[in-house]
């Protein structure tokens, strides 16, 4: 199997042991000194030390395996984390599985673990050799590798339980898309076959696609996952199912914690603020996590907690009550300032650096810190935002307790 991974010209001892060796250093660095040793496969070591130290933030439990192979770098980047595969898993099990886009393995690996038997399918040859060492040593004896196309191998195959995609987001230059005709394959084209052979189809979608797009674009969608990492929305998972009616379930996921609603369901707008801090007690401020901002489920949100919001578009809401199991953001509003300059001297007395963001604001977040001559970081967060009425604020607040 090695032989069909490592150039055969170099020496596969030695190519080993320049990894172990180097595992820990640069790898740009690498890139110039393993040039004065032709007998290692200098393109295999680099990316198994560059795909092992980027495991161990994205694999952490593959990055502990010594046996395991690494692919080449954009592989690496395109591959799930262990997060969002093992949530992936979750979701669905079953007799069987294909994974029409296997890629580097990740999503398939865990995949597999829920099905009685899985096949892998890959047309890069390459990545197909790189998934059957890998499989063997994770203990998958219940797995195919399959080497073809995902368009050939979906019309021949038989029906299953699930099949799993994850459509290349480059274009023939190497360019980032993520329209969902430009991905390959193309879903759209391809969705008729997928419903017939799918008993239920996964497809793992850029996290930059309109999810409303989505859904107009595709049919027999039954649920879509919104899944963020340490507060970043990495992926959009749809669940489709031939047999699907009624209205699509939506599941924001940030980090283990899920707000669950449906599109069908009626929602009541929120409340717009006042503007004004209350007379006695405590205001807070509340804003949704990066799921339910890309769900952009705001009534959905507000209806559920109790919020009011500070503006239609301004997306931060408000109330006069803490709620521990919000799910983003928590803070204690302890002031609001105008722009004023002789306001702000005396709002901002004694604060010489804070946190800024700003939504629905004049100026990006560097621009006001600048104006306001605030250095990054400190207990102090500020908002600049604005409010129902036009007027543009700034929002005084440190993080809450709870």
């Amino acid at each position: 199997m090695m032989s069909q991974i490592i150039n055969s010209d170099c020496d596969f001892q030695a190519t080993i042991n320049f990894v172990k060796e180097h595992a820990a250093d640069d790898v740009q660095r690498l890139a110039l000194e393993v040039r004065k040793h032709p007998e290692v496969d200098a393109r295999f070591a680099l990316d198994q030390i560059a795909g092992r130290q980027k495991s161990r933030t994205k694999l952490p439990s593959w990055a502990e395996v010594d046996a395991l192979i690494f692919p080449p770098s954009v592989s690496m980047e395109q591959c799930s984390s262990e997060a969002t595969a093992s949530y992936k898993s979750s979701l669905v099990s079953g007799e069987s599985l294909v994974d029409l886009t296997g890629g580097f393995g990740v999503d398939f690996s865990f995949l597999a673990n829920r099905f009685s038997s899985a096949v892998y399918v890959e047309r890069q040859e390459h990545l197909c050799h790189i998934a059957e060492h890998n499989f063997k040593v994770l203990g998958l004896s219940h797995v195919q590798v399959v080497n073809d196309d995902a368009e050939h191998y979906l019309a021949t195959m038989p029906v299953v339980d699930l099949i799993y995609l994850d459509p290349a987001r480059r274009d023939g230059a190497g360019n980032r898309v993520f329209r969902l005709d430009d991905c390959t394959p193309n879903v759209v084209q391809l969705l008729d076959l997928l419903l017939t052979k799918g008993r239920q189809v996964m497809i793992k979608l850029s996290p930059m696609l309109d999810v409303s797009q989505a859904l107009r674009q595709l049919r027999g969608v039954s649920e879509v996952h919104i899944v963020s990492v340490a507060g970043e929305c990495k992926e959009l998972l749809l669940l489709l199912s031939a047999k699907h009616e009624g209205d699509v379930k939506i599941v924001c996921v940030n980090d283990g914690q899920t707000f669950t609603y449906r599109l069908g369901e009626p929602v009541v707008m929120p409340m717009q603020w006042s503007g004004e801090l209350p007379a006695e007690g405590d205001l807070y401020l509340y804003e949704p996590n990066a799921s339910m901002m890309k769900a952009g489920c705001f009534g959905q949100l507000a209806q559920r907690y109790g919020l009011q919001a500070v503006a239609q578009q301004s997306h931060l809401f408000v109330a006069e009550r803490p709620i521990s199991d919000f799910q983003g953001r928590k803070f204690v509003v302890n002031d609001i300032t105008t722009l004023n300059s002789k306001e702000l001297k005396q709002k901002l007395a004694g604060i010489t650096q804070a946190n800024v963001a700003v939504r629905n604001f004049p100026l990006k977040a560097a621009e006001l810190a600048k104006r306001l001559r605030l250095k990054d970081g400190g207990s102090v967060y500020i908002f600049g935002t604005r409010l129902a009425n036009g007027k543009n604020v700034l929002l005084l607040c440190e993080k809450a307790p709870f």
